[in-house]
């Protein structure tokens, strides 16, 4: 069983930025495959980005190419999500996940474990 808990997130103007950290417990997550959702009222669950258990693979949205950066510190046990330039249709609710494997995948069903999520207000 793995416990993931995320933090940072908050209420920042547009083009502030913002960094969530996902903190994971329960077993080592160096052989996880990380991923940051999100999701806003009365949207479903999308995916953000995720980064491969030894951190030389990353994959991002395209709404978040250029902006947002994963990283992931194994010794840590902690997976980090850096967003700049943010922009209102930014917010929302920000989740971290993780699944078995070494296949960065966009659909939510596929990860295992969740975090309670971490909220993302983005003000104009």
């Amino acid at each position: 069983q793995v416990q993931l808990v995320e933090s940072g997130g908050g209420l920042v103007q547009a083009g502030g930025s913002l960094r969530l950290s996902c903190a994971a417990s329960g077993r080592p997550n160096s052989r996880y495959t990380m991923g940051w959702f999100r999701q806003a009222p009365g949207k479903e669950r999308e995916f953000v980005g995720g980064i491969s258990w030894s951190g030389g693979g990353t994959d991002y949205a395209d709404s978040v190419k250029g902006r947002f950066t994963i990283s992931r510190d194994n010794a840590k046990n902690t997976v980090y999500l850096q967003m700049n330039s943010l922009k209102p249709e930014d917010t929302a609710v920000y989740y971290c996940a993780a699944r078995g494997g070494a296949i960065i995948n966009w659909s939510p069903g596929e990860y295992f474990y969740w975090g309670q999520g971490t909220q993302v207000t983005v003000s104009s």
